[in-house]
This record gives C-alpha cells, sequence and structure tokens, in this order.
C-alpha cells in the first residue's frame, strides 16, 4: 500500500483544476435549475402544462429527464438530472484515459511499471481516484439539494444516481483505454459510448407509456439498456425507488474486471484494436501540415457531420409535430419562444433544433483544434516543426480543418432539413430557408468557440483540454438552457449560441452577429500573434 499512496496523491494533484471544473459545472448546474424552477415554473399548474407538453411531444424527453410528477423537487430533477449525470459520465472517461492509455503515450506508464508498483497498482490508484471525484460530485450535489430544501431521501438519491453513473463511464473509458491504441482514439470510444447511451435513453423515454393524467411517463425497455435510465428511473422526489441502481453494480463490476484482465493480457503500449499500418509511401495531401491534421481529424469529423444531419432531419420533421401541440397547448409557444425567436412556432422549433447543431459544429471544431495540443504533448508536433513549418502555419493549419470541421456540420445539418421538409410536406419550402440561415448564425456562434479554444491552445497549452470544453459546455448550458432556468435575457445572450444570427418571422435579425464577428476577427488576430512567439511545451 506504501505504493499506492503516491500514486494516487499524484492523480489527485494532476487532476486538481480539471476535476474542479468538471464538478464546480455539475454543482451550478444543479443550483441553476432550482433556480429557474422556482422562477419559470412557481405554480403546480405551470409544472402540469409543461409535463404534458413533454409527454405529448417525444422530442423533448430525447433532451430531458423523466417525467414523474409535479412536485417542485421531482420537477428539477426531471429538468436537471440527466445532464448532472451527463457531466460526470464525460468527466469519468477523460479521467480514466488519461491516468492509463494517456499515461502509456507520454512514457510515463512504462517507468512506473518498472518500480515495484507494476501493472495493477497503477489501475488501482486510478479506479480508487475516479470513485473518489465521482464521490466528491454526488456528494456537493446531494447538499446543493438539501440546502435548497428538498426531502433527504431523493436529495440522497439525486447524488447517487449522477455518481454511479460516472463510476460506470469510469469503468467503460478504463476498458476503452486497454482496446484503444492511443488516447485519442480511446477517448473518441469513451465519448460515443456516453452519446449514444444517452440518446438510447432519452428515445426509451420518448416511447414509454404515459400516465392518463400525463405527468409521468413509464420508460420503454429501451432506456433500461442505458446508466442514464437507470439513475432517471429512481424517480427521486417521486417514488424514491432506490431499487433501479442495482445494474449499476453488476455493470460497474464487470467493467472494472474486465479492464484488469485486458491489462495484464497484453503488453504495456501494445493494444487490441491496434493501428492500422501506413501506407509504404505518402500521398501528396500529406507533404503539408493542412493534410497531416486533416488525416487525423477525418474519422471524427466525419461522425460530427453525421450527427448534424440527423439533427437537422430532426427539426423539419418534427417542426410541424410541434407546432401542433403548440396550438393546443399555449404553454410550449412561450417556451419555444423564450428559446428562439418571435416567429411560428415549426420556426422556433427549427431554431432550437439548429442550436443542438451548432453546439455539435462547436464541439468538432474544438476537437480538432485541441489535437494541437494532443500531438503536441505525444511528440508529433517536433517532426512538424522540424521539417520547416512555422509556429503561425502549424497552429494555422489546425484551425482551418476545425473551420472546415465547422460549415460540415452544419452544412449537413441544413442539407438534413431540407430533406426532412421535403419528405414531410414539399410544398412547404419555407422551413428550409430558415433553417439554412439559423445554420450560417450558428457557424458563425460556433466558429467564435473554435478562436477561443485556439487562443488557450496558443497561450495556455496546458490548460487546453479543460478550457477548450468548458467553453462550449458554459455556452450550450447558458444559451440552449438558460431560459428554462430562469436565467436574464443579458446572461442568455453572452452565450454566441442565443446570440447568433437568424430569421425573426419574415426579417433577418442580426442579433449579436455583430460583435460575434468582431470577437472572432480579433481573437484570430491574437492567437496567430502569440503564435508567432510560442515555444512547443510538451509536458501537460
Amino acid at each position: 500500500m506504501s505504493r499506492f499512496w503516491p500514486l494516487l496523491s499524484a492523480r489527485w494533484r494532476r487532476d486538481v483544476l480539471q476535476l474542479t471544473i468538471w464538478i464546480a459545472g455539475a454543482v451550478l448546474l444543479a443550483v441553476s435549475a432550482v433556480v429557474g424552477v422556482r422562477g419559470a415554473f412557481p405554480s403546480e399548474t405551470d409544472r402540469a402544462t409543461l409535463l404534458a407538453t413533454a409527454v405529448a411531444n417525444p422530442v423533448v424527453l430525447l433532451f430531458r429527464g423523466l417525467p414523474s410528477g409535479t412536485d417542485e423537487a421531482a420537477f428539477a430533477a426531471f429538468v436537471i438530472l440527466p445532464f448532472i449525470a451527463l457531466l460526470a459520465a464525460l468527466m469519468s472517461t477523460f479521467l480514466a484515459v488519461r491516468h492509463t492509455r494517456g499515461d502509456e503515450d507520454a512514457g510515463r506508464a512504462e517507468l512506473i511499471a518498472a518500480t515495484p508498483a507494476g501493472r495493477d497498482i497503477p489501475l488501482v490508484a486510478t479506479v480508487t481516484h475516479g470513485i473518489l471525484a465521482n464521490g466528491v460530485l454526488g456528494t456537493l450535489v446531494t447538499l446543493v439539494c438539501l440546502a435548497v430544501g428538498f426531502a433527504g431521501p431523493g436529495s440522497g438519491l439525486m447524488g447517487l444516481a449522477s455518481a454511479l453513473t460516472g463510476i460506470a463511464f469510469l469503468g467503460l473509458g478504463l476498458v476503452a483505454a486497454q482496446l484503444a491504441a492511443s488516447a485519442r482514439t480511446a477517448n473518441a470510444i469513451g465519448v460515443w459510448a456516453v452519446l449514444l447511451s444517452y440518446l438510447a435513453c432519452g428515445l426509451g423515454n420518448a416511447l414509454g407509456t404515459p400516465s392518463a393524467d400525463l405527468r409521468r411517463m413509464t420508460s420503454a425497455p429501451l432506456a433500461w439498456l442505458s446508466p442514464f435510465g437507470w439513475a432517471e428511473n429512481t424517480r427521486p422526489y417521486d417514488s424514491d425507488a432506490a431499487g433501479t441502481l442495482a445494474p449499476f453494480a453488476a455493470a460497474i463490476v464487470i467493467a472494472l474486471l474486465l479492464a484488469f484482465a485486458l491489462s495484464r493480457a497484453r503488453d504495456l503500449g501494445d493494444a487490441f484494436l491496434p493501428s492500422r499500418p501506413g501506407h509504404a509511401t505518402a500521398s501528396a495531401a500529406l507533404s503539408g501540415p493542412i493534410g497531416l491534421v486533416w488525416r487525423e481529424a477525418r474519422g471524427s469529423l466525419l461522425g460530427w457531420t453525421v450527427g448534424g444531419a440527423i439533427v437537422g432531419v430532426m427539426s423539419t420533421r418534427l417542426a410541424s409535430a410541434i407546432s401542433d401541440v403548440g396550438d393546443s397547448i399555449p404553454s410550449v409557444q412561450a417556451l419555444l419562444r423564450s428559446l428562439a425567436s418571435q416567429g411560428s412556432l415549426a420556426q422556433g422549433a427549427i431554431e432550437v433544433f439548429f442550436t443542438l447543431a451548432g453546439v455539435l459544429a462547436a464541439c468538432a471544431g474544438i476537437q480538432t483544434v485541441l489535437r494541437a495540443r494532443q500531438d503536441e504533448v505525444a511528440g508529433l508536433a517536433e517532426p512538424v516543426r522540424a521539417a520547416g513549418v512555422g509556429p503561425i502555419r502549424w497552429v494555422g493549419a489546425y484551425l482551418m480543418v476545425a473551420v472546415v470541421a465547422v460549415l460540415a456540420c452544419l452544412a449537413a445539418a441544413a442539407a438534413g432539413a431540407a430533406v426532412g421538409q421535403l419528405a414531410t410536406d414539399a410544398s412547404q419550402t419555407d422551413l428550409i430557408l430558415h433553417a439554412a440561415v439559423a445554420a450560417v448564425g450558428q457557424a458563425v456562434a460556433a466558429l467564435t468557440l473554435v478562436i477561443g479554444a485556439t487562443i488557450v491552445v496558443v497561450i495556455r497549452p496546458r490548460l487546453s483540454l479543460p478550457a477548450g470544453w468548458a467553453l462550449v459546455g458554459i455556452a450550450t448550458v447558458v444559451g440552449l438552457f438558460g431560459p428554462l432556468f430562469g436565467f436574464a435575457d443579458t446572461a442568455v445572450d453572452v452565450s454566441p449560441f442565443a446570440s447568433a444570427p437568424r430569421l425573426d418571422g419574415e426579417a433577418f435579425d442580426l442579433r449579436g452577429g455583430g460583435w460575434l464577428l468582431t470577437v472572432t476577427v480579433a481573437g484570430l488576430a491574437i492567437a496567430l500573434t502569440a503564435a508567432r512567439r510560442r515555444e512547443l511545451a510538451p509536458e501537460r
């Protein structure tokens, strides 16, 4: 055990900033949700109306929790539990890969394995580290819920469900780290597993059975295949069904046992999914840094683009259904218009969906820019720079591919919206134009965040990963969910996603497009100017 404690302490020291950001984000999200519910839905009638809307319109349940009644605390859990669990899952996946495959890529794992600590003790330290981090997150979420006056059993379930979701994906991240040949691939596997699991839960809720009063929903079997479904079916502050957490025990134990078994079955630095061997000769596209970055990023870019296309198809296919619901439930009109413009309800639905497409595009761009830091840490940037590639050209290559990623994702969303509208009603093409304008506006918003992440990569490279993802995370929460949380308009408009240009009825509304373009251009100048004097910083 004397070898275990130094390794655990080293992990806490390395992760103190990242964990603080993740955990503080989850706590602030919980506080914002409670404040927003009390401000925007103060009466039981208001909450019942929104729950009826969610139950009647399955699209809402794709991005929300499981309706469990009109009690204020239960309603707050419906609004926020999925997102706290999502933060815990992403935090844990990145943590698992960082201290396993990431250490192997950096050469640290080999040095530690050469000591009496061997192969198992570092993995035990990583598991303990992840469990403790999720324990802190769950405890603070519970304390916040208790502090605002919510019942003890439900508050405990809120924290426990969030923590167990994180620990389950900690195990999955550890397995991915054993399978993948690089930390980048392992992180990609983990993130896609989280997103697909979240989507499976949302679809399971959407396909479930509503109660007669439209205040509760019973999940379909699909939701039970997802850790998010297990967490949401605890129904905090309603039935407090702690028994639904039982699948977590089996999933966590199986994942951890599998991770240890795979670790022992492979050589250090090896992988069960090895990288494909390269060609004997490089193509002409790899003669410059842009081609190299494109080669690295094209797989993930394809995934983000497919996601954008799916969101685009959903935006127009479901806009008419949302409009029909809004005609009978006035509160839906107020809700969507608080999230979008003052145009028709169908236009408001498209704006909400394209805000989500903008989030995906920003993620695609930021992930591409952050590859510069990952390549730097892995030692891949040095031979590129040694080949006569200057710092501006080096940074610019990642930035140019990031711009392509943003534009491709939103172009796919616009094309998907056109396909969805033509398949629904080919005679009505006005929503296609609205979707195209929304895509352009969200491109401006996404590029603003990409430039912000680039500045961090250039000026403070060691903060690149946490700061880059924090930018898009904060902008998403404020821009997409700020109105539901009761944020002031001025606070919501700080988010580029909420300030993006759009159509307001039949008129074009520039909104915050002017300041977004100004910030983007100024940020680009700052990034390129700072890049001229930037030295490589390979240490983490």
